[in-house]
């Protein structure tokens, strides 16, 4: 007689988790085609069942809100900006922390855009963007994710602060200032990320 096998099912995701699949898979599709993205093909994206959308979300909109919220989630921005590695020169350092606070006011603002685009109206998630250089208005979500990503910036300068010009806490206020929201100027000669660094560690004039 054969053994009878224990089947165990693995576990079921949780509501919370089931949310997040569909969120990740949600937001190129959203950041691509706004509103007109249908939950048939963010069904698609994640490989799951449209049906299943609905026993997580009341409807596309609320969807489309916790796109946004997501977007604007700054929590991957920080976590890339502490895993630089400190071993590496501060030039590298900065370089990888202008891609990755690039990377994130990119993502934040395709989804905006795009949502907006389509002519639906959003509400202002709990948690905002993080923007160094505009310090009005902001809520205490605000406020501390701000706080949270001068710290990560400010750790990467204080290895060589004995080699800077200015403290380190300084250098770092100066290079948000510089760096933020650049994304959105319309230089003809746009320079590159690692040309910037450069400029902002030894200056515009050429060394003599």
């Amino acid at each position: 007689m054969t053994p009878m096998t224990d089947r165990r099912r693995a576990p079921g995701m949780t509501a919370e988790e089931r949310r997040d699949t569909i969120v990740r898979a949600a937001l190129p599709l959203v950041a691509e085609r706004g509103a007109a993205v249908t939950t048939a093909q963010i069904a698609r994206a994640a490989g799951i069942g449209e049906a299943t959308i609905f026993r997580v979300f009341a409807d596309k909109n609320e969807v489309l809100q916790a796109c946004i919220a997501a977007a604007m989630d700054p929590t991957l921005a920080l976590r890339e900006l502490r895993s630089i590695s400190l071993d590496q020169p501060l030039v590298a350092r900065l370089v990888e922390a202008v891609n990755a606070l690039d990377a994130y006011f990119g993502r934040m603002g395709a989804v905006i855009g795009a949502v907006h685009a389509s002519g639906t109206p959003h509400r202002r998630p709990g948690t905002e963007a993080v923007d160094p250089a505009r310090p009005r208005g902001r809520s205490a979500d605000r406020d501390a994710a701000q706080a949270a990503t001068r710290q990560a910036v400010l750790e990467l300068f204080q290895p060589d602060e004995a080699e800077l010009r200015l403290p380190a806490e300084a250098a770092t206020d100066a290079f948000l200032s510089m760096f933020f929201g650049r994304g959105g100027s319309r230089a003809t000669t746009p320079a590159t990320t690692e040309q910037l660094v450069d400029l902002f560690l030894h200056g515009a004039v050429q060394r003599v």
